[in-house]
């Protein structure tokens, strides 16, 4: 199962900037055991390139770790970063960050400046006080990230300012979580962390047996608490987002039904259109003719 690696850097309007926050930069690394940090490094920016041993930039970022360990300086202290992590970086904030070598991570960015993001900073919302959340695996959170990614992807016309509106979701997501004083329940932290590891391999495949071995519990106890939660077995719920994530591209327009197959990893175009109109009633074909005429 893997991630694909990407970095792009974006460009922005003064009328984008009117709207108080736009999209800088995005990311997705993974970084294996024993692999040196960051990759590619001669590809970034002079400034982006000092991660490990410390840089300032003019942005604000915000990094997920989902899996791997590391450390985290910002402000004369250091964090752990274990997975769940979400790191704040501010605009001339001294920081540095790097997996430990014998773990790696996964992690996801992006970068940003606004006026939206300076205000939160003076209100206290977010400072570079407390930099670090330990939030933990959240669905919510990873599919923000993949739907900023796909909105840049396809570069529509002002794709900034719904990667703007990205973001804020983004952050009310982060703080909403940090203020949740329920704590999860074991099942639930196994299907929440289930979700995330569904979400990172939409485009792959998966085997159910890494997830469960993923999350240190058994295939028959992974799949009793998935019926129990959601109704359906771990594959019957990664083929169910599987085939949302269709419905997205094929809103779209911008990928045919064979491209779609393709990206979604299934086996053939004829077994997507066939489970596509199990699932939707529809074949993919028809489905947003469908969904104007619903809407």
């Amino acid at each position: 199962m893997q991630q694909k690696n990407f970095f792009e850097y974006l460009t922005y309007s003064d009328d984008d900037l009117r709207w108080q926050i736009v999209c800088t930069d995005i990311g997705a690394t993974v970084i294996n055991p024993y692999e040196s940090y960051p990759p590619q490094k001669e590809k970034h920016p002079r400034n982006f390139k000092q991660v490990c041993t410390g840089r300032t930039l003019k942005e604000y970022q915000i990094i997920y770790i989902t899996k791997g360990s590391g450390t985290f300086e910002s402000e004369g202290k250091r964090y752990q970063v274990t997975p769940g992590t979400i790191l704040f970086l501010f605009p001339e904030v001294r920081h540095a960050y790097r997996p430990d070598f014998k773990t790696g991570w996964t992690e996801y960015w992006v970068g940003c400046i606004g006026k939206y993001l300076d205000d939160l900073t003076v209100n206290g919302v977010i400072t570079p006080d407390n930099p670090v959340f330990h939030l933990g695996l959240h669905d919510t959170i990873l599919r923000t990230y993949q739907d900023i990614f796909e909105r840049v992807r396809f570069q529509r016309p002002g794709y900034q300012l719904r990667l703007g509106a990205s973001i804020m979701m983004l952050i009310a997501n982060i703080i909403g979580y940090t203020r949740q004083q329920v704590q999860h329940s074991h099942t639930e932290t196994y299907i929440e962390r289930a979700k995330v590891l569904f979400t990172e391999n939409l485009t792959g495949t998966i085997e159910i047996e890494e997830i469960a071995d993923d999350l240190g519990i058994s295939t028959s106890h992974l799949s009793n608490i998935f019926k129990s939660y959601t109704g359906m077995t771990p594959y019957q719920y990664y083929l169910h987002m599987k085939i949302n994530k269709a419905k997205e591209l094929l809103e779209t327009g911008e990928l045919s039904i064979k491209e779609i197959a393709f990206e979604l990893s299934f086996e053939s175009q004829y077994y997507f259109s066939r489970l596509f109109k199990k699932k939707t009633g529809y074949p993919p074909s028809l489905w947003v003719d469908f969904d104007e005429e619903v809407q």
